[in-house]
């Protein structure tokens, strides 16, 4: 691949400016590492936890030692990780499911969350279809104020006088919102604050593309239930599927219920030879993470040097791997995405286009040239077709091939300008 000039200057310019933020990054990496190694050694990883099982998997020790070693890792006292969770909606579903009974509340405090919640919860979609609102589950939501900070005395005023409300509900990252990621450490104030009001409420993470970004998880900070999936960053490109829930032991078991049946949970679930490639996954997790965030970091100052708006900026504080840039325009969003799959390894030969993708509201047009169909710890990017048409993208599975993907991006980008000049 051939770059501009230009580009190849503000490649160089970028590296060099961004070398203090690429040692933090390392930095945290190797902390998390530690952490992961230090529990493989806790619970005696060896080859006999790859071994597969089947049927009802009666006493597979590697999924049991599995389960045990991402509950240490999240903070947590309890978790399971299955191969067969189809994705992190699906994972949410089931933590969603299990805690909450008819006539409960679900309550987001962090806006609206991401679109393929809005059926399960019953806000969109059809009356009918299995949602929690059919199941007799209300909704309420609180936004955050604009600068991305929870608005703590709404949200406690609302639980003092709504002793419905059962499951407190946290997208820590932005979906297709513009906003702010939130870090560990504002988790951990207002669950403290929540706990302090209402220890009978739930308060469940949406995790995913947060883990191992910093040295603490949400566990840490009191969560009661963790979601995320592993074809994001805990399953570090080499999980294929699956899912993790992670909490407190009484959140887990009524989760469980809701993954096979009430009396079985955990006890049951054949890894069919799954193994092996999860706890893999999770060794490289830290060290991938890393190079996703220095190719987001990368991508947010190259593009904010070309005169985009990007969020986070590259010399602000990042608690996801995700970077947004806003293109402007419909026809700008779809040459960053065919940008993006021209610089991927794999079908780097198709076009990508929008379409109306099950579960969402917009048409939407997402690349994607990983080894794992939908891995987004893998270098992709999607976004709605609608204004001001963000490019939401991630991943990275080196730095050096998140940096071909993010410089072809702006080259795609650059061409589809001067098209448009010339119309």
């Amino acid at each position: 691949m051939q770059f501009s000039k230009e580009l190849t200057r503000l490649s160089a310019q970028a590296e060099a400016a961004l070398a203090g933020r690429f040692a933090e990054i390392e930095a945290t990496a190797f902390a998390n590492t530690n952490r992961v190694m230090d529990a493989f050694r806790a619970h005696r990883v060896s080859d006999a936890l790859f071994q597969a099982s089947s049927g009802y998997g009666f006493g597979d020790k590697g999924r049991e030692e599995l389960d045990s070693i991402f509950a240490e890792l999240m903070g947590t006292e309890a978790a399971f990780v299955r191969h067969s969770i189809v994705s992190g909606t699906h994972a949410l579903s089931i933590g969603l499911f299990g805690l909450l009974r008819p006539g409960d509340v679900l309550y987001s405090v962090a806006g609206k969350p991401y679109d393929t919640l809005e059926q399960v919860i019953g806000i969109a979609g059809n009356a009918g279809d299995g949602s929690l609102a059919d199941f007799g589950v209300s909704y309420r939501q609180t936004d955050l104020n604009a600068d991305g900070s929870f608005r703590t005395e709404e949200i406690l005023n609302n639980l003092k006088t709504t002793p419905q409300i059962k499951v407190v509900f946290i997208q820590r990252s932005k979906g297709y919102l513009n906003r702010k990621t939130l870090s560990v450490e504002q988790l951990e104030k207002l669950i403290s604050a929540v706990k302090a009001l209402r220890k009978d409420v739930y308060v469940v993470v949406d995790n995913c593309y947060g883990e191992f970004v910093e040295a603490r998880e949400p566990g840490h900070a009191g969560a009661d239930l963790v979601i995320g999936s592993l074809i994001k960053n805990p399953g570090g490109g080499m999980a294929e599927c699956g899912a993790y829930l992670a909490g407190t032991a009484r959140a887990v078991e009524l989760a469980s219920y809701r993954l096979t049946s009430v009396g079985v949970g955990v006890e049951q679930g054949a890894t069919l030879g799954q193994n092996k490639s999860l706890y893999k996954g999770l060794f490289y997790a830290p060290h991938t993470v890393a190079q996703a965030l220095k190719t987001a970091l990368f991508a947010a100052y190259l593009f904010e040097k070309l005169g985009y708006t990007v969020e986070p900026r590259w010399d602000e504080p990042r608690y996801d791997i995700i970077q947004t840039v806003q293109t402007g325009s419909a026809e700008g969003l779809c040459a960053f995405c065919r940008g993006i799959q021209k610089g991927s390894p794999v079908d780097a030969f198709v076009t990508p286009e929008p379409w109306d993708m099950p579960g969402y509201s917009d048409r939407v047009i997402m690349a994607a040239g990983g080894f794992t169909q939908g891995s987004s710890i893998e270098l992709s990017a999607d976004g709605p077709l609608r204004a001001p048409f963000t490019a939401f993208f991630q991943g990275g599975l080196t730095y050096e091939s998140g940096k071909l993907g993010i410089l072809s991006a702006a080259a795609e980008l650059a061409a589809e300008q001067e098209k448009e000049k010339a119309k």
